[in-house]
């Protein structure tokens, strides 16, 4: 993989932010963004844990999902308080994504502020809360809406690997699918890196990203930005989420969500093996278009 930093700025104006990256589709990390939030300190786990201790929430570990596996298929629950316990022990890989705390706690909306000013377009009822244990790792992926986004790191560390989304086919995207064939854990780490690049030679030809996100950091990802997690730390993030403003993007959006994924879950019911089969064909083929 051919690798760059993300920028990075302490606070940046909509018309630079808008003319250097919202248009040209170019993640940022804005340092300063949220730390004029009063969720900048007053959010932690003891105070999520008052508020939602009793919430039961799916709880995802590390394991890929195969080709058989619908997507977003929890692999145990807990309450929510039982769950920060767990993680708060130690290095756990588990994690909680798309978890809307705030239709639980409704008062957490008062302590930040929707970012109106460098994009138009918020979710504003959705904003999302995503939570991992030290060692627990969202797989490589691209948002299945196709919105944009900021996802702002409170408590804990976490490091992340981006790529736009036309590397696709250098990432052996799987077709009707957000998620890639290749398993990118520990990427950085030659010792215990799971990238096989014997197996899945064009990833050596993928250009992308990479960031450690720390407490207060806001990272702008455009629609269809491929990413890949790992928590460091135990710790939360929240992703607010904005539509394209084209209507060939909400277009795309809604296909994924309603059509492609459909798609997808009924043929992994009707024909597994067929469906599994004719994937693996289409993922390498045009893996080797992308490396010609």
């Amino acid at each position: 993989m051919q690798l760059k930093s993300v920028d990075v700025v302490k606070s940046i104006s909509p018309g630079d932010f808008k003319n250097n990256y919202y248009h040209t589709h170019t993640p940022l990390v804005i340092k300063d963004l949220s730390k004029q939030w009063t969720a900048y300190e007053k959010w932690n786990w003891q105070y999520f844990k008052e508020l939602v201790g009793d919430q039961k929430v799916a709880l995802y570990n590390n394991v890929k999902s195969d080709a058989y596996t619908p997507i977003n298929t929890a692999d145990d629950y807990k309450t929510f308080g039982e769950y920060i316990d767990m993680i708060s022990q130690g290095p756990a890989g588990w994690r909680i994504f798309l978890f809307n705390i705030f239709d639980h706690a409704p008062q957490l909306i008062k302590d930040f502020t929707w970012p109106d000013h460098l994009m138009k377009g918020f979710v504003k009822r959705y904003p999302m809360l995503f939570t991992g244990g030290a060692t627990s790792i969202t797989h490589m992926h691209f948002d299945i809406d196709l919105s944009h986004i900021l996802h702002t790191q409170f408590i804990g560390r976490k490091r992340v690997l981006l790529f736009p989304f036309e590397e696709q086919y250098k990432l052996y995207r799987k077709p009707f699918e957000v998620l890639s064939l290749a398993d990118f854990s520990n990427y950085y780490d030659p010792q215990n890196s799971k990238v096989d690049y014997q197996k899945f030679p064009a990833l050596q030809y993928a250009r992308g990203l990479e960031i450690i996100l720390e407490h207060g950091d806001t990272l702008f990802m455009p629609a269809g930005y491929w990413h890949h997690m790992e928590y460091l730390d135990s710790g939360f993030a929240m992703s607010l989420r904005a539509l394209q403003t084209s209507l060939t993007g909400k277009l795309n959006g809604v296909w994924n969500l309603f059509g492609m994924r459909n798609i997808d879950t009924l043929m992994k019911k009707a024909a597994p093996k067929p469906w599994y089969n004719w994937k693996q064909e289409k993922i390498f083929h045009r893996a080797e278009q992308a490396i010609r």
